[in-house]
């Protein structure tokens, strides 16, 4: 088949070289532009096979239609997609698109459907190949497979661990299935549904007080972006790596620090410990020590206070 591939980075060039694998030819690949000197991993590919690239600010203007009617694809996919593509791009191709999503849907719809999964303390995860609509992550499906959540996964070890690979070949098989005239189109059961915003800032801020557990799956669905944070005399910390600890002193206020160490900074939280094994405080993210050190934070400073 001919595929239009829209997508970015190093999920989208895996899909790319799976799909020309498998037999089929990329008509285009459609990506953002650039940012910084380093092309993007797909764009990179596709100029190496001589794949015409077309790096688009924007997917809703008349370039953006052009460049997918030019391409006179079969099959639309998304792999990795962090623009927004209209549903009159999306039913270009003559089978219209197909659209990778790392939760299994209805699910955790949405832009950070990984940070989600880890805050809210998930234990399985998984990906779907669907066929995207008008809606954010609303369309039939076509294909789920399922994971484990490891119990101290961030969003970042979740997604290239497991979620990366997992897709990869999620998306090769949806294909194979279009290609062979057998995908199915099942669609989304809208009571089961959720969708969470884009995990920033401003929902990254550690409160103490929560139980161990909470606080633990906060700063591992926020690992590394955006960054669980604290602050200690008025500095922004950012803590990353965490574990669960033995608890010490079980008698230390939440959010004293009770040990320093190689491993990490160890803090108390209420009902346990965890130990965090790096931190940032302003540009340079460190070994947690490391960090401490810099602040002048001692065994006993309260963080957060």
């Amino acid at each position: 088949m001919r595929i239009l591939l829209f997508g970015q980075a190093a999920f989208a060039a895996d899909v790319l070289q799976g799909l020309e694998t498998a037999g089929d030819r990329i008509a285009a690949v459609v990506c953002p532009p650039d940012r910084g000197a380093r092309p993007d991993p797909v764009k990179a590919l596709a100029l190496a096979r001589g794949i015409p690239v077309h790096q688009l600010a924007s997917l809703r203007t008349a370039e953006a239609r052009e460049a997918a009617q030019a391409a006179a694809a079969d099959l639309g996919v998304l792999a990795y997609v962090t623009q927004i593509v209209p549903e009159t791009v999306l039913r270009i191709p003559r089978q219209t698109s197909i659209c990778f999503h790392p939760s299994i849907l209805p699910r955790y719809r949405g832009g950070s459907a990984i940070n989600w999964q880890l805050i809210n303390g998930e234990k399985t995860t998984g990906v779907t190949v669907f066929w995207p609509d008008a809606g954010i992550d609303t369309g039939p499906i076509l294909l789920q497979r399922e994971a484990v959540i490891g119990p101290d996964d961030t969003a970042g070890s979740l997604y290239f661990q497991t979620l990366f690979p997992l897709g990869i070949r999620a998306v090769l098989d949806a294909v194979a299935l279009v290609r062979d005239g057998r995908a199915p189109r099942v669609p989304q059961d809208e009571a089961r549904a959720t969708y969470d915003p884009l995990c920033r800032d401003e929902h990254a801020a550690i409160d103490w007080s929560w139980p161990v557990g909470r606080v633990h799956d906060l700063i591992r669905g926020c690992d590394p972006q955006p960054g669980a944070h604290t602050t200690y005399r008025g500095t922004r910390v950012q803590l990353y790596d965490a574990r669960r600890a033995p608890v010490a002193d079980a008698t230390s206020a939440p959010g004293t620090v009770v040990a320093l160490d190689g491993e990490g900074m160890t803090i108390a939280v209420t009902g346990g410990a965890l130990r965090c094994g790096r931190a940032r405080a302003g540009d340079g993210k460190d070994a947690a020590a490391g960090v401490a050190g810099a602040l002048g934070l001692l065994v006993g400073a309260r963080l957060g206070a």
